[in-house]
């Protein structure tokens, strides 16, 4: 890892919606650098079948990330059980396509619950024990769709990012005279099932076309962001939201 690893050593990190490919890459690539990670999804069952090769460093966590109740319940077991979280990733989110007259209340509702306001919960558990010991890292995933009003991606999704990437700036400011550093990251069309089954052939062509490097992200390069964004040479990056999307957007 840039600037190495030592001042991560016996850290904790928490990632949420750690069961789908771009959580799982982030869970993998932090473990690979000798962190414990906690992974955090909704998805018990698909939770234990990815933690199982992982090793004992790997620690399940089922959670729905847009429930408090359940949030302050699970940060109050893992403080018994593992202490505090040093570095988290939210990443925990779900995709909708529809524009705002197909949104239903019911979808709004959900879309900001899962991919805005988990984000907020979690970081308001984790944040003071950051601020505290002087030293965190948070960060966000968001989205192109945040800058662009979403190309494909719907209303509530769409207006869900740009909050995360609002949420990202004011934990910024707050927490960077005590040694937190929160950035975000905004990725377009990672190969995903929200790519691979949310978009029809044609759609996904065309998408290809658009993208100056004629290809979709891979899970990977998320990680690997994530993890120089952890890394004690990033001290000096907060409030950033880093875009990651082919030459989709350039600005």
């Amino acid at each position: 890892m840039y600037g190495g690893t030592a001042e991560l050593d016996g850290k904790l990190a928490m990632v949420t919606g750690a069961a789908g490919p771009t959580g799982l890459a982030i869970a993998r690539a932090l473990l690979e650098h000798g962190l414990h990670v906690l992974l955090a999804d909704i998805n018990a069952r698909r939770l234990d079948e990815v933690c199982e090769p992982l090793g004992a460093a790997a620690i399940p966590i089922p959670l729905d990330v847009g429930d408090p109740d359940q949030v302050a319940v699970a940060c109050s077991g893992i403080r018994g059980d593992f202490g505090e979280v040093d570095i988290l990733i939210n990443n925990a989110g779900v995709l909708s396509n529809n524009k705002a007259a197909e949104t239903t209340p019911q979808e709004w509702r959900r879309l900001m619950s899962v991919n805005l306001d988990g984000a907020f919960f979690l970081a308001r558990e984790w944040l003071p024990g950051m601020r505290r010991r002087r030293w965190g890292r948070i960060v966000n995933i968001c989205s192109l769709a945040m800058k662009t009003g979403g190309l494909t991606a719907g209303t509530a999704y769409t207006a869900s990012k740009g909050g995360m990437a609002a949420l990202t700036f004011s934990l910024a400011r707050e927490s960077a005279c005590d040694g937190v550093t929160v950035n975000g990251i905004a990725p377009a069309y990672i190969r995903t099932p929200m790519v691979t089954e949310q978009l029809d052939e044609a759609a996904r062509e065309r998408l290809l076309q658009e993208i100056p490097v004629g290809r979709f992200c891979e899970p990977e390069e998320i990680a690997f962001l994530v993890c120089y964004l952890i890394s004690p040479l990033a001290g000096f990056v907060t409030g950033e939201i880093v875009d990651i999307n082919g030459g989709l957007l350039l600005d």
